[in-house]
């Protein structure tokens, strides 16, 4: 059993591996974030508990959002009524990736005095949202998932049997590396899907669409063996291989699958990138009336603007932006 895989490992930090273990009929991706995530967190300086969920978050878009091809946005967004209340995740193809949180720093403080910080109550009651823009003259596709106290492995889980239909496992995991005596946050998921290709696995593999008139009786969905056999081998994944500095995507592949050979294709590289910009900003500015602009500026009698995802501060003159815009 070998695996195919490019002369050199593509490192560790930063990209998508997508791979193939083609005599399971299993596709997957494999997202490993290094810098781009800890300068995400880092610049917020969320507390570990906030940083660790919107790690997973942007583990979790990156995986999903690294399905559209040359262009395309995908978004994760959740409202809950938990101490974290909102976090937003952007993925713009081909790999462009920002996110930011909010949460309520009191109440993280009393369930850190009583030990009490898990997914329940971190993240609690709401909604999750997955918006697929792929642009152009395409659709725009939006999936809504509960939450009700489960963690985002779960409701992706969730999300993958009621919208997709596809038998598919997700492992996520967050944590600070510690090297040279200062730590950096890194992040990692693993997203696996069957995708049979012979008839009979799917028939096997069939979902209920949930769409079937009243009184019918579909037959129960039959786990296909080598379904389960994918289920198990990723299960064996350890949450510190997702997040190791030194483990290559490939090993760790070659680790889970290599008693039935995987196919490693063209990683796609991701990296921090807000789409904020000084002419949007303008732009944004310009939609509110002379009054409302005199009222935004400050004691330097300039507009300041931060943007929420990258903290990048710009100012402008209110005195240009009273004048017509040049072509």
């Amino acid at each position: 059993m070998t695996v195919s895989r490019p002369v050199s490992d593509t490192g560790v930090d930063d990209h998508v591996l997508p791979f193939a273990v083609e005599p399971l009929d299993v596709r997957g991706r494999l997202v490993r974030l290094g810098p781009a995530i800890d300068r995400i967190l880092g610049r917020h300086r969320y507390p570990n508990a906030i940083a660790r969920a919107l790690g997973e978050a942007a583990a979790l878009t990156a995986l999903l959002g690294s399905a559209l091809k040359l262009e395309g946005r995908f978004q994760l967004q959740t409202r809950t009524d938990g101490v974290l209340d909102m976090m937003i995740v952007d993925f713009d193809a081909p790999g462009r990736l920002r996110a930011v949180a909010r949460f309520d720093a009191a109440r993280l403080s009393a369930l850190e005095s009583q030990t009490k910080v898990s997914a329940a109550n971190l993240i609690g009651r709401g909604h999750l949202a997955l918006t697929i823009d792929q642009g152009g003259d395409m659709s725009r596709y939006q999936g809504i998932v509960a939450l009700d106290g489960q963690n985002l492995e779960e409701a992706a889980h969730q999300y993958f049997r009621q919208s997709e239909q596809i038998p598919t496992f997700v492992r996520l995991a967050v944590a600070e590396s510690f090297q040279g005596g200062s730590a950096s946050w890194r992040a990692g998921g693993l997203m696996l899907q069957f995708l049979p290709a012979s008839p009979e696995r799917q028939r096997q593999a069939e979902f209920d669409p949930g769409d079937a008139p009243a009184g019918v009786i579909r037959e129960p969905f039959v786990e296909d063996d080598a379904w389960s056999e994918a289920k198990l081998l990723a299960g064996t994944l350890e949450d510190h291989e997702l997040v190791d500095p030194i483990l290559s995507s490939e090993r760790l592949l070659y680790r889970l699958f290599h008693e039935r050979g995987v196919k490693v294709f063209r990683p796609a590289p991701v990296r921090d990138q807000c789409r904020c910009s000084a002419e949007r900003i303008e732009s944004m500015l310009r939609q509110f009336t002379p009054q409302e602009r005199r009222d935004m500026i400050g004691d330097n009698g300039l507009i300041g603007v931060t943007c929420e995802f990258c903290s990048a501060h710009r100012e402008f003159d209110p005195r240009e932006l009273d004048e017509p815009r040049a072509d």
